[in-house]
């Protein structure tokens, strides 16, 4: 079967929405009935942004198999209801590491090896096993970064290799931004022309252009943009921002997108259908009231660092037809007695501690589960604060006053490491080894809250940690309230914990943002707004 492949570009700069165009895209060819793949490549050298600070690349989405990837992953799976695989996430270190592993093993018979053709044909073979792997009439693969980056070259190269020796069934689709310029009251092309021309040097020519402006786009800018680009004007596609993210798909849809993509591929016979999308999106539109929600953590202010928890926030608020408003509550401040701080957690109808790595504002964040706990504010503890609960509860329920995580406490002074690194595990040396990523189930006790939440006794949650509750304390805590409604069926860890008696204080040790969707929100993130007052009764 022929297939086609269909590459998402960025011109200008980056950060300008490629992996929301590439999966608006996806989600409309998917609901014309065609068989789609996805991917992304990324032109960085690490080989995955697994040890990336999420100041350097925003949230690390993880995968079912235990990928760990960049967040673009994410909204593929939450646009197009795929589940994405390890190989749909390729960055040039994976590309380095595998070319060089096979010249030490000899696979190139001592040939020099070269970008040209190496690193250029193992970047093809990972783009076309994986559509194959899809059984893909269209793959869409989106290239990270921006056109006329020394990094990006070797990808270039390899699309136009491809376009060599696949003709028509290879095309180019430019997210390019067209900005606005305060001081002359007036949106500039300048910018996109002279992208299209670096795209144009590396031997490449868009099929489709997506104008991404702040403001609407004139249609004379469109045919400026069309004459200097040399492309016809129905394929410059307007992309202003609008008020979500999930309005893009519908956009794109009235811009008769998905037809004309079908059409530079010569695909007939099928026809977008996206009454499912728009009627899941009216369903957002319609809000009775607002419901306040804390994020307590360390990254304050970088929505990317919890880019899959806001969209789970906001997937159950807009669910239970509630405006959201997230506001970010800094836990160091909350260490220091910030009265401010504290005065925003008050406010709060609801309260999520996320996940995270190492010790700074960890106190914050235990005081913060004291005070929902103490308060009776609705909790919600995702990974790291399904520990921060445990610790919270063994410390001021237990009399346990140093009981802490091993992770926290290097000089090993606490005598009670309610959680810790687990046997097991003390043997690899590899920092991501360590880990317990990817999919496990969990099995829930009948007749708590979670079994409540979920109406079922087995789940599969995906996971990112490496440090795990004690059970050698789980019988203590549950004696005194905190009772484990989760297990690892294989490992015999904690999976979820609970508060009896508390309205909502639940935490689990699995990231349940990872497998929310924007119709149909996580039970654990739509039982927490469900449990404050402002929800609908």
């Amino acid at each position: 079967m022929d297939r086609r492949y269909l590459f998402v570009v960025g011109g200008v700069c980056s950060s300008l929405g490629k992996g929301i165009c590439a999966a608006s895209i996806a989600t409309i060819l998917r609901s014309a009935g065609v068989r789609i793949g996805i991917m992304k490549l990324d032109p960085y050298l690490n080989i995955d942004p697994g040890t990336m600070s999420p100041y350097q690349h925003g949230e690390v989405f993880v995968l079912n198999d235990g990928a760990e990837t960049d967040l673009d992953l994410g909204y593929y799976e939450r646009f197009t209801g795929l589940s994405m695989q390890r190989d749909c996430s390729v960055s040039a270190g994976k590309i380095y590491q595998q070319v060089l592993q096979g010249e030490r093993e000899g696979s190139y018979l001592g040939g020099t090896i070269q970008v040209v053709p190496h690193i250029t044909d193992a970047i093809q073979q990972r783009i076309e096993g994986l559509a194959e792997a899809y059984d893909a009439e269209v793959m869409l693969i989106e290239l990270g970064g921006t056109v006329g980056d020394i990094e990006a070259d070797p990808f270039l190269e390899a699309v136009r290799r491809m376009k060599t020796q696949y003709h028509d069934q290879v095309r180019v689709a430019m997210l390019g931004l067209v900005p606005y310029l305060q001081g002359a009251g007036e949106l500039k092309t300048k910018p996109m022309q002279l992208a299209v021309r670096e795209l144009n040097r590396r031997g490449l020519r868009a099929d489709l252009l997506f104008a991404r402006a702040d403001k609407p786009v004139p249609e004379s800018l469109l045919e400026k943009i069309s004459l200097f680009a040399d492309i016809e004007p129905q394929c410059v596609i307007p992309a202003p921002t609008v008020e979500s993210i999930y309005a893009v798909p519908l956009h794109f849809d009235a811009q008769k997108v998905g037809e004309k993509i079908l059409e530079k591929f010569g695909i007939t016979g099928k026809a977008p259908q996206m009454h499912h999308w728009k009627a899941g999106y009216e369903r957002r539109q319609h809000t009775v009231g607002s419901v306040s929600i804390g994020l307590a953590g360390k990254y304050v202010g970088l929505d990317d660092a919890y880019k899959s928890v806001i969209e789970a926030l906001e997937s159950a608020a807009y669910n239970a037809h509630l405006e959201p408003h997230i506001t970010w509550i800094d836990t160091e401040k909350i260490e220091m007695d910030d009265h401010l701080e504290r005065q925003k957690l008050a406010s709060m109808d609801c309260i999520v501690v996320p996940g995270g790595f190492g010790i700074r504002g960890i106190e914050g964040k235990i005081r913060v589960a004291q005070y929902c706990r103490e308060r009776k504010k609705p909790y919600l503890g995702l990974c790291l604060g399904s520990q921060i609960l445990a610790i919270e509860y063994a410390r001021n329920v237990l009399g346990m006053t140093d009981a802490t995580s091993e992770e926290f406490d290097e000089e090993g002074k606490s005598q009670h490491h309610i959680v810790h690194f687990i046997p097991e595990q003390r043997t690899i040396t590899d920092k991501g080894g360590t880990m317990r990523l990817g999919a496990y189930d969990c099995l829930i006790t009948p007749g708590t809250l979670a079994h409540r939440l979920y109406g079922k006794e087995q789940i599969t949650e995906r996971h990112r940690h490496r440090y795990e509750i004690n059970t050698r304390y789980t019988p203590a805590l549950e004696a005194a309230g905190l009772r484990v409604s989760g297990w690892d069926p294989s490992h015999k860890l904690p999976e979820i914990v609970e508060v009896e008696g508390h309205p909502y204080m639940i935490a689990s040790q699995f990231h349940p943002e990872f497998i929310s969707s924007p119709f149909t929100p996580h039970p654990l993130f739509a039982g927490l707004i469900a449990a404050t007052d402002k929800s609908p009764r």
